[in-house]
């Protein structure tokens, strides 16, 4: 039984549904290349972002006060996330969901420590500090995301 187990989870990891097949390479597309359209979509919807060194433009709406997260702290948000399109993909507004920094994408990881407790961002993430090329459930491939995230409480 153990062996049959084994064999079709083995098969299921060789098989499986892979987001690049063996004729396809997972290439990330690079900030610079992304940029244009970033800045673009900042001008158009009235955002006065600023380039981060990461790559990730910012708009600090509001700085907060207290403490400013770390990579290791717990957060607690609200927060809306859209295609540049304008299509939500996810959000979280009613009720704070409490996630730690660490385990989300890199461009939350790098644009939330810009504000403390009880501030408010809104962060455009070039794709290769978000899902990158594979993509992650609704999100393809390749998307530059954008988020409005009101920070309610650091851990």
């Amino acid at each position: 039984m153990k062996k049959i187990l084994f064999v079709s989870v083995f098969a299921a990891l060789l098989f499986g549904n892979n987001s690049c097949s063996k004729n396809e390479v997972c290439n990330n597309k690079t900030i610079d290349s992304e940029r244009g359209e970033i800045t673009a979509y900042a001008a158009a919807n009235g955002i006065t972002a600023t380039e981060h060194s990461s790559g990730i433009f910012y708009q600090v709406m509001s700085a907060g006060s207290g403490p400013a997260p770390t990579v290791y702290s717990t957060v607690s948000v609200k927060y809306s996330g859209k295609f540049l399109n304008g299509q939500v993909f996810d959000s979280q507004t009613a009720t704070p969901v409490s996630v730690q920094l660490g385990q989300t994408i890199k461009g939350w990881q790098l644009g939330l420590p810009l504000i403390q407790k009880g501030g408010s961002i809104k962060l455009i993430i070039p794709s290769s500090l978000a899902y990158g090329c594979t993509g992650y459930g609704p999100i393809p491939s390749n998307s530059i995301l954008y988020f409005e995230i009101d920070l309610v409480d650091v851990n």
